[in-house]
């Protein structure tokens, strides 16, 4: 197991060497728009959604699997979550999310995600029929999360996810597999000071291929027609390092407030720094909030996304076992978003 904690130490280190580099392209507005895969960048997760996605050194459990895959090392036993999301809302994009978190051994969990994007039904045109009225066609992205992470010690965490990419547009396809590598420090009294720090969305180019890219046309002067197939060019993947802090506050042993800030080094958006709060009353009510700044964001005529920075959540919790640790809990999100009404996700968390 040590050359595993070395193995993601390695991946980690070699991300912050290269942050120079990287903030070197970040926020390039020439280069942004170039990658591909973008929906690797959506959270699908209610609950750390809420606060931006700011909990990269705290995250606890299965939605450590898109902030931070270390910190599903944190699984007591056994949870699931069903999230669905409305994506900017208006745009009839809807987000179905799937996950499941399993302890095996003394310090290990194993992790499943399944994210589906579904873009409603759209109609088929032609150039000779430019109107449509000869059926319609649904696209639907996917992407399936496999992951393992450790405790390899009451303070250190690290965890390694494989993403499997999948886009399907009509008759054109793209593939491809990414992986994410995080590690978690935890500290203090009360093991309440976090650090952690996570590589996103490393991987190969990835190419649409298929049908669609293909016309039948017929030679001038021939009766024969003959088919010309065009080149789809490579993408790369969205790429992110982030790093972050956290800090729990125990006001006596019914309230917790915590505190956290990440930053985000994009290799194809602008850089973004996020800050947020959640506040716990004995487990059985959070609320939370956090603000995503990046350049540019607070001017509508400069901003370059939809979201305008703020978000909130909250989460209410049923125990069902004290003993054990077992629950079950509804989580809530909003981000604020111009144009579109905002994203709302909400979900279903069941621990065993």
């Amino acid at each position: 197991m040590n050359k595993i904690f070395k193995f993601f130490a390695a991946i980690l280190l070699t991300g912050v060497l290269l942050i120079p580099s990287v903030q070197t392209y970040a926020g390039n507005k020439d280069r942004s728009g170039q990658a591909g895969a973008s929906e690797l960048l959506i959270n699908p997760w209610a609950r750390s959604s809420g606060w931006g996605g700011a909990n990269v050194a705290g995250v606890v459990g299965l939605e450590g699997l898109f902030v931070n895959v270390a910190g599903i090392a944190h699984t007591k036993k056994t949870e699931l979550i069903f999230s669905n999301t409305q994506w900017l809302q208006g745009s009839q994009i809807g987000i179905n999310s799937f996950g499941l978190t399993q302890k095996v051994g003394q310090s290990g969990v194993l992790g499943l995600g399944i994210m589906s994007m579904n873009f409603g039904d759209i109609p088929i045109t032609t150039e000779e029929l430019p109107e449509g009225g000869i059926g319609n066609f649904s696209p639907n992205y996917m992407n399936i999360n496999l992951a393992y992470s450790k405790a390899f010690s009451s303070s250190i965490y690290g965890g390694l996810n494989i993403k499997i990419i999948s886009e399907v547009i009509s008759d054109v396809s793209a593939q491809g597999v990414a992986i994410d590598a995080g590690i978690q420090y935890v500290t203090g009294p009360r093991e309440n000071a976090r650090f952690g720090i996570t590589l996103r969305n490393v991987g190969p180019t990835m190419k649409f291929n298929g049908d669609g890219l293909s016309i039948r046309s017929l030679l001038p002067g021939q009766d024969s027609y003959f088919t010309l197939e065009q080149r789809s060019a490579d993408f790369e993947l969205p790429t992110q390092l982030a790093i972050g802090a956290s800090y729990d506050f125990y006001i006596s042993e019914m309230h917790r407030l915590s505190l956290a800030g990440n930053f985000v080094s994009n290799s194809f958006n602008k850089d973004q720094f996020i800050v947020g709060a959640e506040y716990e009353l004995k487990s059985y009510l959070m609320l939370r909030g956090g603000y995503t700044y990046e350049e540019g964001i607070t001017s509508k005529s400069e901003r370059t996304t939809a979201f305008t920075g703020p978000s909130a959540g909250f989460t209410v919790a049923v125990p069902l076992d004290k003993e054990k640790g077992s629950s079950i809990a509804i989580d809530y999100s909003y981000r604020a978003t111009d144009p579109f009404n905002g994203t709302h996700s909400i979900g279903a968390r069941i621990n065993l």
